[in-house]
């Protein structure tokens, strides 16, 4: 393949990746008030700061019609980029793809990123909006959010973790968060429970609304687990630079590297 094949093919598989799960998926995400995941990365970092990896990998599973069903990327952004200059590392989840959800490929590039940030002593911040466990890959999800997990723990006193939850969030993806130093919820938008309310009635006999189990002022009123809420994703953005920037003045900012890998 020649030079302008393989820049014309490198291109189309940019753009790709770049549409998530299409028009129609980051249509209805805009309807519900929401941002895409690289919407939301280009209104927390500093413009053309960020440096994606893995924006072309995909999923390794065949089993349930998944294998006709691949995504440049696996519903995940990850990368690296700076606010106001401090370095920090960060995924969002894209929830055009399989809802966000967390598989094998998807937990990896959360690893990586983790391990990167660890590695230059830099904040790592998480946009999560994932319905949980990818159930199509069975205990290979599982798994992968058990590696998160570790990670977690290992960073904890070591880097500062940052999560923000901007959506509907389930099982694992608000297990993670809750592990992190600081959380982030936007009102009427952003949900944390470990299972839906549909569960939660089928099993209990309870009928409760997503608000009564998960929302932004059950967890920043009731149980602490939130600790900073928004009215919208701009100002939720603007709170964790904040936040950011008020670490880097008090331990001062790590010398940037053109390529902190």
């Amino acid at each position: 393949m020649d030079l302008e094949a393989s820049t014309k093919l490198l291109r189309q598989m940019r753009e790709q990746a770049y549409r998530g799960g299409g028009e129609a998926r980051i249509q209805a995400q805009h309807d519900r008030g929401r941002l895409t995941a690289r919407e939301r990365i280009d209104l927390l970092l500093d413009k053309g700061s960020f440096r994606e990896v893995d924006m072309f990998v995909t999923h390794r599973t065949a089993e349930f019609g998944l294998d006709q069903q691949k995504y440049l990327g696996d519903s995940v952004v990850t990368g690296w980029g700076t606010i106001e200059g401090r370095l920090v590392y960060l995924y969002s989840q894209d929830f055009t793809v399989f809802g966000g959800s967390l598989g094998e490929v998807h937990a990896e590039k959360i690893c990586k990123i983790l391990d990167m940030a660890i590695k230059n002593g830099a904040p790592v911040i998480g946009l999560n909006d994932s319905g949980g466990a990818r159930i199509q890959e069975g205990v290979v999800s599982l798994g992968g959010y058990a590696d998160i997990f570790l990670r977690n723990t290992l960073a904890s006193g070591v880097i500062p973790q940052i999560s923000a939850i901007m959506g509907p969030c389930a099982g694992g993806a608000v297990y993670s968060p809750a592990l992190t130093d600081f959380v982030f919820m936007v009102r009427n938008s952003s949900y944390m429970f470990v299972t839906g309310p549909d569960v939660v009635k089928a099993v209990t006999h309870e009928e409760v609304s997503f608000e009564e189990l998960g929302g932004a002022s059950i967890h920043s009123t009731l149980s602490g687990v939130a600790h900073m809420v928004s009215d919208n994703e701009p100002d939720c953005f603007f709170m964790i630079q904040a936040v950011v920037l008020s670490a880097s003045e008090q331990h001062g900012r790590p010398p940037l590297h053109p390529d902190p890998r």
